[in-house]
């Protein structure tokens, strides 16, 4: 069965998604060969993405971030715009992404689990004053509150445990859906990528540029770009069509 037959039989589809979703919007991955992992710094990412290294080194860590993870000029690719579209048609329950840049719901989609926070969220942890991902990258060195207070992105850093409610609807989402689409994810970070076996559902479809722990025990693997795949099939919007 292919990837539109699949698509077009189902109600309750639900994406799961990583990086890979966003490279063909610019934004680099984690653990490719070209990846941001894979890059030498003289303190691993890991590190300098850590809740430990937040706040022992806040000048360092907000001199990376504001480098390698505020892509605020990116645009969503076909790939986010196509899953928005599904979902406006009634056939995509929801997104649970692992990505933290907003571009999910830039295309429009509505009902989004962001299970590593995002970007465009950043709260004083003083008062708890929001900021936006703007005011991040403009501030020079350390950005604070207009209280005086530190201000913190809402993403999840290493050493950091997912937010309870994001991860129960996105497993809640995940257990109801029929077809279970996971892309662009090397399906090697905990606990995100166990979310996978809460599926209880008909079709399990791997889409990813390289092979998976899961390939072996999916419907359909695709070896390819995320926005390539999705970009060709229908939207199924009546108007769109």
């Amino acid at each position: 069965m292919t990837l539109r037959e699949i698509i077009e039989r189902s109600r309750k589809i639900v994406f799961f998604g990583g990086a890979g979703v966003s490279t063909e919007s610019g934004i680099p991955d984690f653990r490719s060969e070209d990846g941001l992992y894979r890059q030498k710094y003289d303190v691993p990412p890991e590190v300098m993405l850590s809740s430990t290294y937040f706040y022992s080194h806040t000048a360092e860590f907000y001199r990376f971030y504001r480098d390698k993870m505020l892509p605020l000029s990116a645009s969503p690719n076909a790939a986010h715009k196509k899953l928005a579209a599904w979902e406006r048609a009634g056939k995509l329950l929801a997104v649970v992404t692992q990505n933290i840049d907003g571009l999910h719901q830039a295309a429009g989609s509505k009902r989004v689990y962001e299970l590593h926070g995002s970007i465009h969220r950043n709260y004083c942890l003083a008062c708890g004053k929001f900021y936006s991902a703007q005011y991040i990258a403009e501030s020079s060195a350390v950005p604070h509150c207009s209280c005086g207070g530190l201000i913190k992105p809402d993403v999840v850093l290493y050493g950091e445990q997912l937010d309870a409610l994001t991860v129960q609807g996105a497993l809640e989402a995940i257990a109801s859906a029929d077809t279970l689409i996971v892309a662009g994810t090397s399906l090697t970070v905990y606990p995100a990528a166990g979310f996978v076996e809460y599926f209880r559902g008909k079709h399990l479809v791997l889409i990813n540029r390289d092979a998976t722990p899961l390939d072996g025990k999916c419907s359909l693997v695709l070896h390819q770009k995320v926005g390539e795949v999705l970009g060709e099939l229908p939207s199924f919007l009546p108007d769109e069509e």
